[in-house]
């Protein structure tokens, strides 16, 4: 199995997502490290698009994007991250996250924010913007190759992928404000059961998030690592006096997650 699949959301109009989404797999590929070091071409990928749209004098320089890329290499996973969408793994019904929400109020970003002269102020960097770390978004930004407050570079993680590992989730946060990763998870595991099409799984929680009451962009997609449905699974009995179900457990924390 080999791929790629990614997640942009844009704001201060579309430019930097739509180049981003055109150009970002191609610097990848293209980057002197790939395939012999994948985390180096990552990093270096997304630092090159970001100061493409620095130099570009057809896209708008307030224009700025966060961008999540997963890349699969056999069983070989490679998520990267600049911003607040989210990368959540589905583990035999427990979620596992793969990515953390760069939001200005994240303990680890307010101090490099700070250290670097930026502040945060309810909860917007410099006041004006709601991420972390973003592609583009130049008027925020210094001279090319300056250090920023907001930073154009990705939190990585790599995992090899067994047996237990489902599928993954990957959505921007108009479904992470209304959803946990663990509710998301149980939803897409009993949905496969179902009628095991990640497809389908996708616009079910998109529906699920306007029911929630989601005000931001909704982008979600569910990828699968086999063609068969998860099986279903029982807590022995032996341990227990009624059984119950390991997905009804995580389902039922979900719930009760997404009513605190």
């Amino acid at each position: 199995m080999s791929g790629s699949i990614h997640v942009f959301d844009g704001h201060g109009g579309t430019d930097a997502a739509c180049f981003v989404r055109k150009n970002l797999l191609k610097f990848i590929v293209e980057d002197m490290h790939f395939p012999t070091n994948v985390e180096k071409a990552i990093r270096g990928a997304f630092l090159k698009a970001d100061h493409a749209l620095a130099d570009s004098h057809s896209l708008d320089n307030s224009s700025g994007t966060t961008a999540l890329t997963a890349l699969i290499f056999g069983r070989t996973l490679f998520i990267a991250n600049a911003g607040d969408c989210r990368a959540v793994l589905g583990k035999r019904g427990r979620a596992v996250e793969l990515s953390r929400d760069h939001k200005p109020t994240c303990k680890s970003e307010k101090i490099r924010i700070e250290k670097l002269g930026g502040t945060v102020f309810d909860g917007y960097l410099n006041g004006q913007l709601a991420v972390a770390r973003a592609l583009g978004d130049w008027h925020m930004k210094g001279p090319k190759g300056s250090i920023s407050p907001l930073s154009a570079e990705p939190e990585l993680q790599e995992i090899v992928l067994s047996e237990e590992d489902e599928f993954l989730i990957i959505g921007c946060d108009g479904l992470w404000d209304v959803m946990t990763s663990q509710c998301a998870v149980s939803i897409v595991r009993k949905e496969l059961m179902q009628h095991n099409n990640p497809e389908k799984c996708s616009g079910e929680l998109v529906q699920e998030a306007l029911k929630r009451d989601s005000c931001d962009n909704l982008t979600v997609v569910v990828i699968c690592f086999s063609s068969n449905p998860p099986p279903q699974i029982e807590i022995p009995r032996s341990r227990v006096r009624r059984s119950i179900s390991l997905e009804g457990l995580h389902l039922l924390r979900g719930a009760l997650d997404s009513n605190a």
